[in-house]
């Protein structure tokens, strides 16, 4: 490798020279790539079109900078493969420099076979630890936990305890908290740093210790374990078995990942994509993801239709409601989709749980009577002017517009409200419903009081 550019991160200078880079057959890598952020260099790799040219990439890298690269790819990027194609020393070799969590969920992604491979050529203590975080759930609590942490005895003395602290601190890259265990390993609280340093040395830690927040046990789902950090402003969460024995810890890094893939989940489906289709899916995998919604949808939409179809005659009386039926539906639509959106947020986040589920139905339910008025009145008002001055037009766009608003902002509410307590997800499957449910309604709506006013 060569070049005289200091590694000062990806300038634009950089990121020209890199793009070059990726497009050769064979890669020469200048000096400065090993400065940059392993995010970065992930970036680079995932760029490189061929396996040969990624692998290239890896093997001239430091163990260090390619182990922290392969963590820093996503796994839609084939890392696993990646490893897999490396050599069992290598691959070890990058493996030992990863965190155990890391390394479990590199490991998770391959296929039986080479992860039993990988893991002979650890060292036995290395690959023990690894295959305990294995057992677990990718998405539980237990697969997101990291086994390195930093624990003293609540019997011991502060001077014993700070000593300990700094012979395990060392095999730890990172801490931010210090775990008090007693009898059993059984979680007894934290104790700040701070505390110990200013403490008498002969002082117990016990009688220093803070009580902890929050836990989680392995089985937690991720979701949950997010929630709770976020609730508390943890910048770890330990994990402890039934009985009450400290397993392992939760780090913020791993839940800021944890939260962006439910975010990017929760908004896949509530759009009706299935959350299986990788955004850097083929057109294949999306046809498949996305046509049985499709396929719901067309059937609901045609359930509207029929409505049109029972009042022919009046529409081809009264051709202008062919021009009202769409802006009532689309506005009941959009009044469906707001409050769709925040009751889904208010049960994604917790907030709005137990005793005040129900009640968030009734605040829609306010804000369509209010804003169904104020839009109908407009609305009504238009009609009632382009349309001869007749009055009674100008009271079917009101009541149909009032009507429609009134019943997409309740069932915005309702419908992912009892999905969830039906043990449902509400992003699923509540907008199909939602949509259908203010098409038919302001269809129905304005048909049925255009038949009986006009």
């Amino acid at each position: 490798m060569s070049s005289e550019r200091p590694p000062i991160g990806v300038d634009p200078t950089a990121q020209e020279e890199l793009r070059a880079l990726a497009q050769e057959e064979h890669i020469e890598l200048p000096d400065w790539v090993a400065g940059m952020h392993p995010s970065d260099i992930a970036d680079f790799v995932a760029s490189v079109t061929s396996e040969a040219g990624q692998l290239e990439i890896l093997e001239a890298l430091p163990d260090e900078v390619a182990s922290e690269t392969l963590a820093e790819m996503e796994e839609y990027e084939d890392r696993a493969e990646l490893l897999s194609a490396l050599d069992d020393k290598r691959g070890a070799a990058l493996l030992q420099e990863l965190a155990d969590d890391d390394a479990a969920d590199l490991l998770g992604e391959m296929e039986p076979d080479d992860r039993d491979r990988m893991l002979a050529a650890l060292p036995s203590t290395e690959a023990g630890e690894i295959r305990d975080l294995l057992r677990y759930g990718e998405e539980t609590a237990g697969g997101l936990m990291t086994t390195a942490l930093v624990s003293v005895a609540a019997e011991s003395s502060g001077g014993e305890a700070i000593a300990e602290i700094r012979r395990q601190g060392r095999e730890v890259e990172d801490f931010y908290s210090v775990f008090v265990v007693g009898d059993k390993d059984r979680l007894r609280g934290t104790v700040p740093l701070a505390d110990l340093i200013l403490a008498d040395p002969e002082a117990p830690v016990e009688s220093l210790v803070e009580p902890i927040s929050a836990v989680v046990h392995p089985g937690t789902d991720q979701e949950e374990v997010g929630r709770i950090m976020a609730r508390y402003n943890l910048v770890s969460i330990p994990v402890v078995d039934e009985e009450g024995a400290l397993l392992g810890q939760i780090t913020f890094d791993d839940v800021i990942d944890v939260i962006e893939a439910e975010t990017t989940e929760d908004i896949l489906k509530l759009a009706g994509v299935s959350d299986e289709e990788e955004l850097q899916a083929g057109w294949g995998d999306s046809v498949r993801s996305r046509l049985p919604w499709l396929t719901l949808n067309l059937v609901t939409a045609g359930l509207a239709a029929m409505v049109i179809l029972r009042f022919e005659g009046l529409i081809a009386q009264f051709a202008f409601l062919a021009f009202l039926m769409p802006v009532i539906a689309a506005l009941g639509g959009n009044t469906g989709t707001q409050a769709l959106a925040v009751t889904i947020r208010r049960i994604a986040v917790g907030d709005g749980l137990g005793s005040h589920h129900f009640p968030a139905v009734g605040k829609e339910v306010l804000v369509g009577l209010v804003n169904g008025l104020v839009l109908g009145g407009l609305f009504a008002a238009f009609a009632y002017l382009w349309w001869g001055g007749d009055p009674r037009i100008g009271l079917v766009v009101l009541l149909a517009m009032w009507a429609n608003i009134i019943v997409a902002g309740f069932a915005g509410a309702l419908i992912p409200t009892v999905l969830d307590r039906l043990g449902v997800d509400p992003a699923v499957a509540s907008s199909v419903f939602v949509h259908t449910l203010t098409d038919l309604v302001g269809f129905v709506m304005v048909l049925s009081l255009a038949s009986a006013l006009l």
